[in-house]
């Protein structure tokens, strides 16, 4: 049995997702001492599997959740000052349809709320377009001639989550992956209460201690709540399948689609990883073990089905590439319907006499991430002692350290550096990677110095970079959170990249 940490920490985090690693990232910046436990892969549950964008959920505003809107409003543009190569500004196209589920003036309504609730600066304003002289008009059916267009953002989601945890264990975090807490019991020592946590991890049994206990296990909180902690009855969390499916490229351009399905349910259209097109998402209750998420045919034929009624050309089966599900773990708030649900989070603080505390976080979004993390920080201060305050809003994420508009001058930066590269896998390293990627690159001159190519143009500079910095334990790690280049690779080159990761190192 390991047993580390003397003093204990202040903080220990159980859940990798981006609520855990953005309130890990938080407290370490604030001076605190954090672990955080993943019994997974980071960002291997909801954090890789949402629709990947940083928006204020216009749809919200129907079920009147102005407070969550506002607040993901004012998010967006801070997300993207701290990761410019991770999120980009994104325009979103609303066709419109005589007799559609919103009414044109509902319509406008909305879109105005929402260009004025968020203090927006950089971000376009809505403005109307005639689909008829708008190359995207081609893509639809010709019914569709008036739309409205409006900005949103886009991110890698898993490497938001996976940067906020660089950046806490940068400051002092430790970060376990592949880790599970078994059991997690309060007990007293001289230094007053404390959690004592026993952690899973490869056929070794750690032992933590903290001052205070931080539940973002996300779609496993309850879960955590009933096994580690003994609560038989905690039910706090709604379990809702989210699913998507990605097919070839369908309509030319960098905008994306909102459309209105009659049912009151929207589908987003994205293009995605430049040679594709993610559509999404569905909204179903979920029942049994998150980690068994699976997109349903029933779920498959929705989204085909749907999209088809917008696209002039209709999406078959046999045009998905493929496709992914998650469990977003909602607050239960007693709606009757999925889709109803709270986006809100809510933040529990249990704090007893003489005894460490508990924070449990339930619900929230990819987009108010940093901000619940804030208020996260507002209740632990509050129950062991605050240290410094709030500095996430000025901040950078790992390899963000350049302006809010400057990805394309810092991509062709460069590609001029390392020429060897072209201009496609440059492009790819700087999103990724941004500034960081001059480091990945330290000492090579040419393209042998990369080293084998596995597939695509994933090499063995990177591999090893998301070995040694990025926690990348396996082939799917690496091709489906810290890349995409899933995607792209063969079923032999995957397994072949499978079969050398397995190779002691």
């Amino acid at each position: 049995m390991n047993v580390t940490q003397e003093p204990p920490l202040d903080l220990f985090v159980v859940g990798g997702g981006i609520n855990g690693c953005g309130i890990a990232r938080d407290a370490a910046g604030r001076g605190y001492r954090v672990g955080l436990a993943e019994m997974g892969d980071l960002a291997s549950g909801t954090s890789s599997g949402a629709t990947k964008l940083i928006h204020g959920g216009l749809r919200y505003l129907e079920h009147y959740e102005f407070r969550l809107v506002r607040e993901a409003l004012r998010e967006r543009e801070t997300l993207w000052a701290m990761a410019p190569n991770l999120i980009r500004p994104l325009r979103f196209v609303l066709p419109m349809e005589k007799g559609g589920a919103r009414p044109a003036w509902m319509i406008r309504a909305g879109l105005f709320l929402y260009d004025n609730l968020g203090g927006r600066k950089l971000l376009p304003p809505t403005r109307a377009l005639d689909l008829r002289s708008d190359p995207l008009g081609a893509a639809l059916k010709p019914k569709f001639g008036r739309a409205y267009e409006y900005s949103d953002g886009w991110v890698d989601d898993a490497r938001l989550t996976l940067l906020n945890a660089r950046d806490a264990a940068d400051k002092g975090a430790e970060i376990l992956v592949r880790a599970k807490v078994a059991a997690a019991r309060r007990e007293n020592s001289p230094e007053g209460g404390l959690w004592r946590i026993e952690i899973e991890r490869g056929g070794e049994r750690l032992i933590r201690r903290a001052r205070m206990l931080v539940n973002a296990a996300g779609p496993w909180a309850d879960i955590l709540l009933r096994e580690a902690l003994g609560r038989r009855e905690a039910r706090h969390v709604r379990l809702v399948q989210g699913s998507h499916i990605v097919t070839r490229r369908r309509f030319p351009g960098e905008r994306a689609f909102f459309f209105q399905n009659p049912d009151g349910r929207i589908l987003f259209a994205i293009p995605y990883e430049r040679e594709f097109t993610l559509f999404g998402t569905t909204d179903q209750d979920f029942t049994g073990d998150p980690a068994r998420a699976k997109i349903t045919p029933e779920e498959e034929a929705y989204l085909i089905e749907m999209a088809g009624a917008y696209l002039r050309e209709p999406i078959r089966r046999e045009d998905v590439v493929w496709s992914y599900a998650a469990v977003r773990p909602l607050y239960d708030d007693g709606a009757s319907k999925a889709q109803e649900a709270t986006r809100d989070y809510v933040l529990n603080l249990e704090a007893p006499a003489g005894e460490a505390p508990l924070l449990d976080v339930f619900g929230g979004k990819l987009t108010t991430y940093r901000r619940l993390a804030e208020n996260a920080l507002e209740k632990i201060g509050g129950a062991i002692g605050s240290k410094a305050g709030p500095w996430t809003a000025w901040s950078h994420l790992p390899g963000g350290d350049f302006p809010v508009e400057g990805l394309a001058e810092e991509t062709a930066k460069l590609a001029r550096a390392k020429p060897f590269l072209g201009e496609a896998l440059a492009a790819r390293l700087m999103r990724l990677y941004g500034l960081e990627a001059y480091k990945m690159l330290e000492g090579i001159y040419a393209a042998e110095g990369l080293g084998r190519r596995f597939g695509a143009d994933l090499h063995e500079a990177e591999l090893r970079w998301m070995i040694a910095r990025e926690w990348a334990m396996t082939a799917e790690d690496v091709l489906w959170r810290r890349s995409k280049l899933g995607l792209l690779f063969t079923p032999q080159e995957a397994g072949d990249l499978a079969q050398a990761m397995a190779q002691p190192r």
